[in-house]
């Protein structure tokens, strides 16, 4: 049985050169980038409280750090969601499919999973029953993932390449709010619940069935949203033949498309965050070695951080849409690697907050251009009939070297301190600007 036909997609502003800098912004409040606001903030509400959140919540309750270290492993879920991505792109949900479309029912399914997994996490306390707080936390993730996955289609899918750095900027931003209420937000809450000091798995219990309630801002507008045109998929005859198209097709496809040249925009997806994630892993301990206290290190963090991602997702958006987006990658490129030159200058002064305000700002600046630019590159490079599967694969595999290689950021740090290591991070997006020179050069399929 088919989905009924959805009504269009109301119109995004007009895609020609004479897109001006008042068309530019007035995209960030068209109703396709509205709906992918509250549909981002869906998306990075489970982050945290399955990772970051988690193991304060663990930790408060007693458990030690290296069981805490082996459960961050749930997260691994986002790094492999690429292998089932391919269901979500072809396989028809029964009676949802019909009632939503292919998008919007795989949306729902998997915001389903994570409000049960959220209660599931709410309701079991990690002192009695640790394993089952695990698996939980694992239908957590497992339903993220797959939203996220579903959740790309629908975006890439809802506009045009030219329009894909507003989207992402308007999904930047609920995503970053999302992350503000599950980190600060979940911990305020359970203080507030909380009569006495020490671990109460009540005021807990509380702050997380408060975040599965708010997974209902997703659901609402996946009820209220238009499903995107249907893409006509090749009828298939037997399982052999299914399966060769939702798992070989994706990937044969791309290679075929880009020929010698999608190597080298692998090795871009590959590299193009590996300055900030590397230098990532070690900010919290500069800071701490450096003598900041906990609250100044989050006022910066949470205030300045958080808006100065903001504003620079927006900047980000607004740009690409009118100087081009390979521009704007090359620009987040040199300003991600000149940020970390700040962080050396900073770990050779005395503690100063002013300067470390003015350095977070800019650090988080070019990391929401960046961001912003990437996003919107990674959506051009997929066909929109396999874009879940796609864009899966490409996200996923963006974080594989940069989270290898930081693994060995303390050692560095240890050998030779933290103005070198900074330094050497900066020299890591060298690489960096040599492929977005390259794959600038190449025309698009």
């Amino acid at each position: 049985m088919s989905a009924p036909s959805s009504p269009p997609l109301p119109p995004l502003p007009p895609e020609d050169a004479s897109l001006g800098w008042r068309g530019a912004v007035t995209v960030y409040f068209s109703p396709p980038a509205l709906r992918l606001f509250f549909l981002g903030f869906s998306a990075g509400l489970p982050l945290l409280l399955v990772l970051g959140t988690l193991s304060f919540r663990l930790r408060e309750a007693g458990i030690d750090r290296a069981t805490i270290g082996f459960l961050s492993w749930v997260g691994l879920a986002y790094a492999f969601k690429w292998a089932w991505a391919p269901l979500v792109d072809r396989m028809r949900l029964p009676l949802l499919h019909a009632w939503l479309g292919r998008r919007r029912s795989w949306l729902l399914l998997a915001q389903a999973g994570i409000i049960s997994g959220l209660f599931g996490m709410a309701t079991t306390d990690p002192q009695q029953d640790l394993s089952g707080l695990v698996f939980w936390a694992l239908v957590v993730a497992f339903g993220s993932a797959t939203q996220d996955i579903a959740l790309d289609a629908y975006r890439i899918e809802s506009a045009s390449v030219r329009h894909q750095a507003a989207l992402a900027a308007t999904y930047q931003t609920g995503y970053r709010l999302a992350m503000i209420w599950a980190g600060a937000g979940v911990l305020w809450l359970a203080a507030t619940a909380q009569t006495d000091s020490g671990y109460q798995h009540q005021a807990w219990c509380w702050a997380y069935l408060a975040m599965a309630a708010s997974m209902a801002v997703g659901c609402l507008t996946v009820l209220v949203s238009p499903e995107p045109k249907a893409v006509p998929l090749p009828p298939t005859k037997g399982l052999p033949e299914w399966l060769r198209e939702a798992l070989v097709a994706p990937f044969a496809e791309f290679i075929q498309r880009h020929r010698w040249h999608a190597l080298l925009i692998l090795g871009l997806i590959g590299i193009y965050r590996i300055s900030d994630v590397v230098m990532g892993i070690m900010a919290n301990p500069f800071y701490v070695d450096m003598g900041y206290t906990k609250e100044q290190v989050a006022a910066v963090s949470k205030v300045f951080g958080v808006i100065m991602t903001l504003l620079g997702a927006f900047i980000g958006g607004v740009l690409s849409m009118r100087l081009g987006i390979m521009r704007i990658l090359m620009l987040g490129a040199v300003l991600s690697a000149v940020s970390n030159l700040l962080f050396a200058w900073l770990a050779q002064q005395e503690p100063s907050v002013q300067a470390l305000v003015w350095i977070v700002s800019a650090d988080n600046l070019s990391g929401g251009i960046a961001s912003a630019a990437f996003i919107a590159y990674l959506s051009s490079l997929t066909q929109v009939q396999y874009s879940a599967t796609q864009y899966a694969l490409f996200s996923s595999m963006m974080l594989l070297a940069p989270k290898w290689l930081a693994g060995f950021s303390g050692v560095f740090v240890d050998a030779y301190g933290y103005p070198a290591f900074f330094t050497a991070t900066a020299l890591l997006g060298v690489p960096v600007l040599i492929l977005v020179h390259l794959a600038a050069k190449i025309r698009p399929h």
